[in-house]
């Protein structure tokens, strides 16, 4: 069976013990009765520490169709084709709401209901942290109805400690195997060393010494570092390149994701559906928030130049449905702006970065607080330097002043 690491922020660390099965479904019945049968669910969860009911829920609350699990079969069908990318896609965001701690982002958490607010939380067994799941997603209400079987529950972490010590075990015995082998070869060179090599008499006295100097070491090996300036200089830049080489791929690797985001963001514009649905493609995207919205910005926007403004206004309606939730998505838009504004190649469509704001002010899009926080952060931040924070100062200058005279008048 073909496992994959738990979480998409974890895909490519080949170190990480938190493992899954990758995902299988087929394809059952014709016409109004077709359904999608996600084979292995039921391994799926039980790698999660989460009932196989809560994840074929999911997905039926998240697809707007009918699912169903059966117990005693194990069989987990959603009403629909479904394409294993999209199921796939869903489950990661099961992982990251229901199963990952908010705090350190560790899969190994319990589910604690609190029945007398009604509140569904995540108690994270590595560092402790308990996370409120969002009492408004209809699978935390399907949750409090029907609890997790404590029993089950701990036949589950039991089965998964000993897979776990099966691996470390696994793991100790191959560490000792390269260790022999590692002995072995020392060893073997001595002694065609021996046979080869003819010292001279006034050197024998001093090789003795070295005989009984070799004893007290491990397979005849003296260990010894340069401790001069120079070579202390160049390990420090050798590690230096690592770990500079690890950052950059670090950054290539999330650049990589963003653009996967973007592709997929553009993908859906083009097929032009409703906007009341925008909101839950947006809910079944695993990246973080702010990914997201630039995923969005860049798409609608990607190669705008002089026609900045006009451009924003007529596609004014996805940033309304996009930033429609919460207050928190409307610095997210902010910061999608800024950077959108300071990427080079984009300095015309900086040029109207103040025009923008101040439309997107008009129209309630963005309030007057958050465009203040936004902008007392930049100065500030990574992207001080950026051309954005000069040419949106008269606007901000602005907004002070009617918020001073507002307050007078009070």
């Amino acid at each position: 069976m073909a496992l994959e690491n738990i979480g998409a922020s974890n895909r490519n660390d080949e170190f990480y013990r938190y493992k899954m099965p990758m995902m299988v479904i087929k394809t059952e019945g014709k016409g109004n009765g077709i359904k999608t049968n996600i084979v292995n669910n039921v391994d799926i969860a039980k790698a999660l520490g989460r009932p196989a009911s809560y994840t074929t829920k999911y997905f039926g609350c998240q697809l707007g169709a009918q699912s169903k699990f059966d117990e005693k079969t194990g069989t987990s069908l959603v009403n629909g084709s479904h394409s294993t990318p999209k199921l796939t896609s869903l489950l990661e965001a099961f992982i990251k709401r229901y199963v990952q701690c908010y705090g350190c982002g560790n899969p190994e958490t319990d589910i604690i209901i609190n029945t007398k607010i009604q509140m569904v939380n995540l108690k994270c067994a590595a560092c402790g942290y308990i996370s409120e799941c969002d009492i408004r997603d209809k699978l935390t209400t399907f949750i409090l109805k029907n609890p997790p079987d404590a029993k089950k529950e701990a036949k589950d972490k039991k089965a998964m400690r000993r897979a776990e010590k099966e691996r470390l075990k696994e793991g100790e015995a191959a560490d000792d195997a390269h260790k022999k082998l590692k002995k072995k070869a020392p060893s073997n060179g001595k002694e065609h060393a021996d046979d080869e090599n003819i010292i001279p008499k006034h050197l024998e006295n001093a090789h003795e010494v070295d005989d009984d100097d070799d004893d007290d070491d491990d397979d005849g090996i003296q260990w010894q570092t340069d401790t001069s300036r120079e070579a202390a200089e160049k390990r420090m830049k050798e590690q230096l390149s690592a770990a500079t080489a690890e950052m950059v791929m670090l950054s290539v690797k999330k650049e990589e994701e963003k653009s996967l985001v973007q592709e997929e963001m553009k993908e859906y514009l083009k097929k032009g559906l409703p906007l009341s649905q925008l909101k839950t493609f947006i809910s079944s995207l695993s990246e973080p928030p702010q990914d997201v919205m630039d995923a969005l910005f860049n798409a609608l926007f990607d190669g705008v130049g002089k026609d900045f403004l006009k451009q924003v206004m007529k596609k004014k309606k996805y940033l309304v449905a996009a930033t429609q939730e919460e207050g928190g998505s409307q610095m997210h838009l902010l910061n999608s702006i800024g950077s959108f504004c300071g990427k080079s190649g984009n300095e015309e469509a900086a040029k109207e970065v103040a025009q923008v704001l101040m439309a997107l002010y008009d129209e309630d899009i963005v309030e007057e607080e958050f465009v203040l926080e936004w902008y007392q952060r930049g100065p500030s931040g990574v992207d001080k330097s950026s051309l954005v924070w000069k040419n949106v100062k008269p606007f901000v200058v602005w907004l002070q002043s009617v918020e001073f005279e507002s307050q007078e008048e009070d």
